[in-house]
């Protein structure tokens, strides 16, 4: 994170070299565009922060555990709406695996969860549109379901 930081830090001033009027120009644009994202994160960050309140991890065991069509789309369904990230997401997965969810389902709810975003879908809307965002979501959750289906087939 710190060498992003770095060669942030020293493409403005190679760009503020370069031309310090357009370097301004473009800084003040850029902070203008994240002062108007700031309400929709605000929002998704408080939407997340209730969902991380109300769902717990036993909760999400017992939804996820064992095998058959239930556990698998409600784990699509449950990796589409949280914002949890990989390395909590990780741990327990292992954990549900421990406690009897399948592979396939494990599979869905970690696809899903990486890929799908219900929850960002108008930020996402308000820079690409709602046919893109709304195509791009439901292609995600069709190569979810793929991977699911693909690691079942690769680890029974």
């Amino acid at each position: 994170m710190i060498s992003l930081w770095i060669i942030t830090g020293v493409a403005l001033l190679a760009s503020l070299a370069a031309d310090r009027r357009k370097t301004q120009a473009a800084v003040f644009k850029g902070l203008k565009m994240f002062v108007g994202v700031i309400p929709l994160l605000l929002g998704i960050l408080a939407a997340v922060s209730l969902v991380l309140t109300t769902v717990t991890p036993r909760m999400l065991e017992r939804i996820l555990s064992g095998t058959g069509l239930l556990p698998f789309f409600s784990a699509l369904g449950v990796g589409s709406i949280a914002l949890i990230p990989g390395f909590i997401a990780y741990p327990l997965a292992a954990l549900l695996r421990q406690n009897g969810a399948s592979v396939p389902v494990l599979a869905a709810f970690i696809t899903s969860l990486m890929m799908v975003g219900v929850l960002t879908l108008p930020l996402e809307a308000r820079y690409f549109g709602w046919r893109a965002a709304l195509l791009r979501n439901a292609l995600a959750l069709c190569g979810a379901v793929v991977v699911a289906v693909g690691m079942a087939w690769v680890l029974p």
